[in-house]
């Protein structure tokens, strides 16, 4: 209890000690220590719960705890009062008063509930610490702490190039601290009511990182992501008083072993769905996670990869079994499946970097989230491996985007080309990244394979036609993008690093860590993921990897170590040759430029092809936002007025 107290404490105190170092290096070392020091001690939590044998009983608050317990109630309820202020502060402030009238009625009715409403009578599991919970545990404060000591050298070199951006570094990573500590809170809590307080402080951080910079963009883009969160949140609000109404039940763990045993369930079953379909950006609540783009890297892998966005799929594969064969099952599928189809043909269009990783992330979400709609153990099994392996792999990826962009000056893919020769390094972690995202041995395709499994066996076929061409697309858009970077022009020249120490670090660790989970995701499905699934579904799934599986991919993971020295080799020892390319017997003798028919000299360029004209976003966004809009209201509706009937 000391370690998970700590953990989600501790942040919350390293943020206050960042606010307060103003001065760089000082700031530096504050937030290196603290970021060890959370690794360490996460690791050392998870390692003491699996012992424990976590999973099998939850950790409740007894004897001496229950003071601690009455302490964090009062706690809450003040720092909710602080969250309503302050959004009502700036709501007025920016003229932005819809974002007031949501806080508002996602606050005050639990707060009328804490003090005059129904209370239940039945002991208090405020805590639960399972495997997924372990799991979790890992990817915030593996994944995040690695991303805020990325932010140490980043931010310098971010403000270098962007001069008319104020250079607050103390306050970005402060908010880094607390957003790592809200989610500690988030995925160990069971209390409805402590889980609705640390989501909505982790809707209130990411409005205050997107808004970073000040730019009229960023503070359009951060009420977006600010309204759409509260919106999810009166959802939350619904299911806290209307679960300690009717069934006197105000802990997660007890409201999803009622499942399909009690009537009314699917109210709080779609209300919980709709706030995590609108925290994990899914159609239509997409908008909100590509707005984020405008903030620094090191927040657009936070929300994307490690934090804000996890906090939506972690919940519905938590609730997973409270979606078997219903109409809210069918919600949360239909919209998974079509948001992970549709963003993934919106990222063939793009060149932006940021913005492939974002329509990859929002895709690959609705992957997640329609395996938990399935409410089966086989495709929350894939699931899970899906959100791990998206985590590591996605956060590599922003932080390798974010590096290109302070050394090039550009984020875009066409810009890329010839990085193999002039950035060697951060090419091959780049191509693990990408490698990592859909390529076999790397856990996303197998996952997606087990995916596919779930969705046959469970006779939805519409799922599987959105898997397969979605699949499809995504490895169109990835694999352009990782030709750009091998391909090998003759202006083509080593450039020189300015890369951080601590970005290399950050970046390393996590190239690392893919490597790590091809070789040991086998071990982490069987003996992590399946138990959790056992105590959740009450029913044993069989192992989905066959050893043969194993050590077909494992000759994989040796060829595609080997294959970045390979390069490495060819490229140093080739021998210089330039040849003029053919251009139809007209280069005009630089090869980059020819002569037309006119006889005027042109110039010629290599690029991907986009296809804008089919699948941009000004072309399809809209039309898919207003489908899956009337879409989730129909499903909401017949679920909450099914249920009254």
């Amino acid at each position: 209890m000391n370690l998970l107290l700590f953990l989600i404490l501790f942040p919350f105190v390293m943020a206050l000690l960042t606010f307060c170092a103003r001065n760089e290096k000082l700031r530096s070392l504050v937030v290196m220590i603290g970021c060890v020091a959370i690794m360490v001690a996460d690791i050392i939590f998870c390692v003491q719960a699996v012992r424990a044998g976590a999973g099998i009983n939850p950790l409740r608050w007894a004897g001496s705890e229950t003071h601690v317990y009455h302490i964090f109630e009062h706690v809450i309820i003040d720092v909710e009062l602080l969250l309503f202020l302050l959004i009502a502060f700036l709501s007025i402030k920016y003229q932005k008063y819809y974002c007031l009238l949501l806080a508002a009625a996602g606050t005050f009715p639990v707060l009328w509930h804490d003090f005059f409403g129904t209370h239940v009578t039945a002991p208090l599991p405020a805590v639960m610490i399972d495997n997924l919970t372990i799991i979790m545990c890992l990817v915030v404060g593996i994944v995040g702490g690695i991303i805020c000591i990325y932010a140490i050298g980043y931010l310098h070199d971010y403000h270098h190039h962007h001069t008319d951006v104020a250079n607050r570094s103390w306050y970005f990573q402060a908010l880094l601290f607390v957003f790592i500590g809200a989610m500690f809170g988030l995925v160990t809590a069971d209390s409805l009511s402590w889980i609705f307080f640390f989501w909505e402080i982790t809707s209130t951080v990411s409005f205050l990182l997107i808004g970073y910079t000040r730019s009229e963009e960023a503070i359009n883009n951060s009420f977006r992501a600010l309204w759409m969160n509260l919106l999810g949140g009166c959802g939350f609000t619904v299911t806290i008083i209307y679960c300690a109404r009717f069934y006197n039940v105000s802990n997660l763990s007890h409201l999803v072993r009622m499942g399909g045993m009690t009537s009314g369930i699917l109210i709080p079953a779609a209300m919980l769905s709709f706030a995590a379909l609108t925290k994990s950006a899914q159609m239509p609540f997409c908008k909100w996670l590509l707005g984020a783009m405008v903030a620094p890297t090191p927040s657009s892998a936070l929300l994307h990869s490690a934090t804000m966005v996890k906090a939506g799929v972690y919940l519905l594969l938590r609730i997973a079994p409270l979606m078997t064969g219903n109409v809210v099952g069918l919600m949360v599928t239909s919209i998974g499946g079509f948001t992970f189809f549709a963003a993934s043909l919106l990222a063939i269009s793009a060149s932006d970097g940021k913005k492939v990783l974002a329509y990859s992330t929002v895709s690959n979400l609705g992957l997640i989230t329609a395996c938990a709609g399935v409410g089966a153990a086989e495709a929350s099994w894939a699931g899970i491996l899906l959100l791990i392996f998206h985590a590591v792999s996605k956060s590599l990826m922003f932080l390798g985007v974010g590096s290109i962009e302070n050394a090039t000056g550009s984020r875009d893919i066409e810009d890329m080309h010839g990085l193999i020769v002039k950035m060697p390094r951060m090419a091959y972690i780049m191509t693990v990244g990408i490698c990592g995202m859909f390529l076999a041995p790397f856990g996303m395709l197998v996952a997606k394979w087990a995916a596919l499994k779930s969705y046959i066996d469970s006779n939805n076929v519409v799922l599987v036609i959105f898997l397969v061409f979605g699949s499809a697309t995504t490895m169109f858009y990835w694999g352009k993008w990782l030709g750009k970077i091998f391909v090998i022009l003759h202006q083509s020249e080593t450039l020189r690093d300015t890369t951080p120490k601590t970005a290399w670090f950050s970046m390393y660790t996590l190239t690392g860590l893919v490597i790590i989970l091809c070789m040991t995701f086998p071990m982490i499905g069987s003996r992590i993921v399946q138990p959790y699934l056992r105590q959740s579904f009450y029913a044993t799934i069989s192992n989905v990897i066959s050893p043969d599986d194993i050590r077909v991919m494992l000759m994989m993971l040796i060829m595609i170590a080997i294959l970045p020295v390979l390069t490495e080799i060819l490229v140093r020892t080739r021998k210089e040759k330039t040849t003029m390319s053919y251009m139809a017997g007209v280069n005009a003798g630089d090869d980059r430029h020819f002569i037309d028919a006119f006889g005027g000299v042109r110039p010629s360029y290599l690029s991907n092809w986009y296809m804008e004209k089919w699948f941009g976003e000004k072309r399809i966004l809209s039309p898919m936002l207003l489908c899956s809009a009337v879409a989730l209201a129909s499903f909401m509706i017949v679920a909450v007025a099914g249920t009254l009937a």
